[in-house]
């Protein structure tokens, strides 16, 4: 399914300055992550698994580069199954975001992550947004502030990990407007660190009543010292 708006969006200064943010931040957090199966929601022209090591790694949408064909609400893979998935700007372009996260939740198996960004309505970038009434990608989004998404996902049983803000530029539209304002990314990490134009979270999935089971060695520890008297009375009765 192709979107006119969307890739000449991605192709523009704007578009590279957003996805070279993200895909450095994807790389980071995909590349400790271990499991079976991974799943990218949305933007198959990227490859945002490529720095995780986990064997099966698969891109899904309605559409375009994608290794299954299906719709962001009904995805079409068995509840917990997947380990790890990422979800690079789809809650905010969708009609349902709630029913994602939910089909997100049962996909996932207990402990699973899921990696989500969208843009920040509380950055230059949502002040652009709200000014823009063109219709024209991406000011045509419902943008979701993080902590109003942390509330969904808590929800949801799930913990957010960790999070991150980045693109403290205003979104100009050329490229060396934007080179010489990369002295705001140090600036804005240090003095506004939540008004950067783009967030990325990761959350991850508890399950509730899920107890790991480990061996009872403080038990096996006690039946060993026990032992020791008895068998150094036994020693002494023979001795007699």
């Amino acid at each position: 399914m192709s979107n006119p708006g969307l890739e000449r969006w991605l192709d523009s200064a704007q578009g590279r300055y957003i996805l070279d943010w993200e895909q450095a931040r994807f790389d980071a957090a995909v590349a400790d992550i271990f499991g079976f199966n991974a799943l990218q929601i949305g933007l198959p022209q990227f490859d945002f698994l490529h720095a995780n090591r986990i064997p099966l790694r698969q891109k899904a949408g309605p559409g375009g580069a994608v290794d299954t064909v299906c719709q962001f609400a009904a995805l079409p893979f068995a509840a917990q199954s997947v380990d790890l998935v990422i979800l690079p700007h789809v809650l905010e372009f969708s009609n349902d975001p709630h029913q994602i996260l939910r089909e997100i939740e049962r996909i996932l198996i207990p402990e699973g992550q899921v990696i989500i960004t969208g843009f920040n309505p509380m950055s230059l970038w949502g002040v652009k947004k709200y000014l823009k009434h063109n219709g024209a990608f991406p000011w045509n989004g419902s943008y979701l502030s993080a902590p109003r998404l942390k509330d969904w996902l808590k929800l949801l049983d799930f913990e957010v990990d960790r999070g991150s803000f980045g693109c403290y530029a205003p979104p100009l539209e050329q490229q060396r407007w934007l080179r010489r304002l990369q002295f705001m990314e140090s600036a804005g990490q240090r003095w506004w660190h939540f008004s950067g134009g783009i967030y990325l979270l990761r959350a991850i999935k508890r399950t509730h009543g899920l107890r790991l089971i480990t061996p009872n060695w403080r038990n096996k520890m006690v039946r060993g010292k026990a032992l020791r008297p008895i068998a150094q009375k036994e020693c002494n009765k023979e001795g007699q």
